[in-house]
């Protein structure tokens, strides 16, 4: 919308008033802040949702299968309710319209109906005074299964034709859950005039989010017949969707609101049984009613990473230029859909970046297998095939003799380019992520000079900030803010985003103090309530920066123009001499003339009325090919990572100990420093976690079970185990994104494990090709390595320079 003076507002793109912008000096932007809910969670004051309590409030449980594969031929529940203090039961049959986050792949349903496809499926749930008499009821519950034969390796589930072996009971194509091939240029014409062809298998093992706080619901029908659903969930608008679809309710009558949350990382990005459960329960018994899982139930609802099995065939030039990538992925993706669809796209699309190459081509294929569902873990489908492309390059960089560093800058894409799979890159600081960990870590003076078992590895990346298209195609904003300035100079923004501990609603009180002139505290931020804020899409795919900041920019923009003109008028100024800052509106060509934000604000309203707008976003279209599943990995804008990690290796236990980890990570442009510096740290940690630890896994020798479902089992890094990180912020601004803002919270996790990956072969030699790097691993890998040695396998230069080194 083109203002009276010609200055360009807001409306869809993204980019707000650019000449005031300009003009006026940030005082907010780029600072450090302390997120707007720290003190309150810091003093033990948030009331998550299990601290939540109602008069009358009933506890659910649900009934989880043991068996990994089976019909349900019958479940009796009469002597459950014949139980002191048990209100209702559920079963499969309450819920018999299947719901999925994909709008194209709903398989499941809230208890299961006809057969249970893992250990811990729910089949039914009850409501009684208490979590002790609802397990009782548990108990009491006498089913009947016809147990099926199961299937957990994804490769055997693919073989099946059989209707009688097919896991998923929604399914059309046996166990194929999705398969994608996509061809770029003429990839064997390109492999076949390389110089060089590095061929690998790379297995990266699932894992799980490990979230402090488990999955959390609480229902309340009130007299108007309106429910009410508080849930730990990062995704409120797709939860009041699905759940007006299962339970046959208009949305008008449902409300979802989202507490405080503890972690999320992915994992509470659609809906879980637990939520239709107790909403189901509270209508059936017309009483509150709660369900908290246990820790076990948060592993066996899962939704983490894929397993996947990659094969890749890499071509590259002599002078280290890529030629080709030909890849090969099988997914294990669980017994659900999830987000699977996506996900089997996404191991593909995200992969033909930050590097340039002419000819590419995926063949992806994700397989349901009777396993707990997998769906998005931070930074969703693309870790994966990061971790097996960073060491094809690596590989390539050794047999051609050059610096891994410099390779990756030979074939780095700049920034306007197009990827093989035509994708639209904007802003790019790679390059300058690549010179910053190379001179931080001390590169250039450790390649090659450090001792046997000491060693360094490096490894680049890059990450959408939000996909350009919504879940549920539509023309209608993907995001959208109101904001609301009080007499008093205070401000109040609703946003319908999710803060799921990345400090969401820090950034957005940041921008409307920047655009508003008043600070932090003087600031409310409303969030994640169905009935108070505008839709937004929910915390997912690294969206909220750049889709609702862009909305909440928009917003603050054109109170500040109602604001500086209402000031303006006052002291017969032209409105462009008007500046918002520190509590003040001041005259920019004579600063002693100032008011404070209160009285500025009631001049406002005196002139327009009660002070309030709205800002919504929505992305551009012409991020991507035309071509069937363009659109899938397209994004407004793209952040850009390189990491080098130092560890140390011994030889005699395997042990692998990260010494550092140097990571450089173009966000756009901070807006908030220590929050982008938390995230950067965060994500990195996260990465190393899963390439030293973590392993999400069944065991086909026990029925299905989860092999540790529980914090002491499975094993992610204390305080005492991370790594020194040295986080390092890159800017480089994109037009698409408030203030050139680009994403912080999963870009930063990817290249990490392929850089520790790389620096345990420069520390001893061996190639660790399958996650997690456990001591084991490592151990076996140098058993074979010696083998080789004493067969003349391995390369001279690489011998030779290992004996030097072991004899240092």
């Amino acid at each position: 919308m083109a203002s009276d003076d010609g200055e360009r507002e807001a409306q869809g793109d993204g980019i707000g008033e650019t000449t005031e912008a300009a003009e006026k000096a940030m005082w907010q932007l780029g600072k450090s802040h302390r997120k707007v809910d720290a003190m309150e969670r810091m003093r033990g004051v948030t009331r998550y949702t299990d601290d939540l309590k109602l008069p009358g409030m009933l506890h659910a449980k649900i009934l989880r299968s043991p068996h990994a594969h089976a019909r349900i031929k019958s479940i009796d529940s009469s002597a459950a309710l014949a139980l002191p203090g048990v209100f209702a039961v559920v079963t499969g049959q309450d819920f018999k319209i299947p719901y999925g986050i994909i709008p194209w792949t709903p398989d499941e349903n809230a208890l299961a109906v006809e057969k249970v496809c893992h250990v811990g499926d729910g089949l039914a749930a009850v409501a009684a005074v208490d979590e002790d008499t609802a397990n009782a009821a548990l108990r009491a519950l006498v089913v009947e299964y016809d147990v099926l034969k199961p299937y957990f390796d994804p490769e055997e589930a693919l073989k099946v034709r059989d209707r009688e072996g097919t896991i998923n009971p929604y399914s059309r194509k046996g166990n194929v859950s999705k398969h994608v091939l996509l061809e770029f240029g003429d990839v064997e014409a390109e492999l076949a005039r390389a110089d060089l062809v590095v061929e690998g298998e790379y297995f990266f093992e699932g894992t799980t989010h490990g979230a402090i706080e488990p999955h959390c619901a609480l229902a309340h029908l009130d007299g108007s017949g309106v429910l009410t659903v508080w849930s730990a969930t990062q995704v409120s608008h797709y939860l009041h969707r699905e759940l007006a679809k299962v339970l046959e309710l208009p949305p008008h009558k449902i409300r979802v609101i989202q507490p405080p949350l503890g972690g999320a990382f992915g994992g509470k990005s659609e809906p879980f049984d637990l939520e239709f459960v107790v909403a189901k329960l509270a209508m059936k018994t017309g009483r509150p009613v709660k369900l908290l899982y246990t820790r076990e139930e948060v592993f066996y609802a899962h939704r983490g990473r894929h397993p996947m099995k990659m094969k890749h065939r890499t071509g590259f030039t002599k002078d280290g230029g890529l030629l080709g990538v030909d890849a090969r992925t099988i997914l294990d993706g669980g017994a659900y859909s999830s987000f699977g669809l996506v996900t089997t796209y996404y191991s593909g699309q995200l992969m033909c970046s930050p590097y340039v190459f002419p000819a590419y081509r995926f063949d992806s294929t994700r397989a349901y297998t009777n396993k707990p569902a997998c769906g998005p873990k931070r930074g969703h489908g693309s870790v994966q095939p990061r971790f097996a492309m960073e060491i094809q390059l690596d590989k390539a960089a050794h047999a051609l003799g050059l610096d891994p560093i410099e390779l990756r800058r030979r074939n780095a894409i700049k920034a306007g380019e197009k990827t093989v799979n035509e994708f639209t890159v904007g802003s790019s600081g790679f390059l300058e992520c690549l010179e910053k960990v190379e001179r931080s870590s001390g590169w250039i003076e450790k390649r090659r000079t450090l001792p046997y078992g000491r060693g360094i590895g490096i490894a680049g990346s890059t990450y959408i900030s939000g996909t350009n298209y919504p879940i549920y195609p539509n023309e209608m904003p993907q995001a959208a803010v109101q904001i609301c300035l009080d007499r008093s100079g205070r401000a109040r923004v609703f946003s319908g985003a999710n803060d799921i501990g990345q400090g969401s609603n820090t950034m957005l009180a940041v921008i409307v103090s920047e655009e508003l002139g008043i600070p932090l505290e003087d600031i409310r931020v409303l969030s994640a309530d169905t009935d108070l804020c505008p839709v937004d899409l929910g915390a997912y795919s690294s969206r909220i920066t750049l889709m609702v900041g862009n909305a909440c920019l928009v917003g603050a923009q054109r109170l500040r123009r109602k604001v500086c003109e209402s000031v303006a008028k006052r002291w017969g100024i032209p409105r462009q001499r008007v500046t918002l800052a520190g509590r003040m509106a001041i005259d920019r060509e004579d600063p002693s003339r100032h008011v404070d934000s209160a009285q500025a604000f009631q001049w406002a309203e005196a002139d327009h009325g009660l002070l309030g707008e709205t800002g919504s976003y929505n992305t551009p279209k012409d991020r991507h090919g035309e071509y069937r599943g363009g659109t899938i990995g397209a994004s407004p804008a793209y952040s850009f990572t390189a990491h080098v990690a130092e560890v140390e290796v011994d030889p005699e236990t395997g042990l692998v100990e990260v010494k550092t980890i140097w990571i450089a990570h173009d966000c756009g442009k901070a807006l908030s420093r220590k929050i982008v510096e938390g995230q950067i740290e965060g994500s990195t940690y996260m990465g190393f976690g899963e390439a030293l630890m973590e392993r999400h896994a069944v065991d086909p020798a026990h029925r299905g079970v989860h092999t540790g479902p529980n914090l002491l089992d499975y094993r992610m890094p204390t305080f005492l185990d991370t790594p020194d990180l040295e986080a390092m912020i890159v800017e480089a601004p994109d037009e698409n994104g408030p203030y050139g803002a680009k994403e912080a919270g999963e870009g930063p996790l990817h290249s990490s494990i392929p850089a520790i990956a790389n620096a345990i072969y420069d520390a001893v030699g061996v190639r660790l090709d399958r996650l997690p790097f456990s001591p084991q691993s490592v151990l076996a890998a140098l058993r074979q390595r010696e083998q080789w040695e004493r067969a003349g396998q391995v390369e001279p230069h690489k011998a030779a320079d290992l004996n030097s080194r072991r004899s240092a």
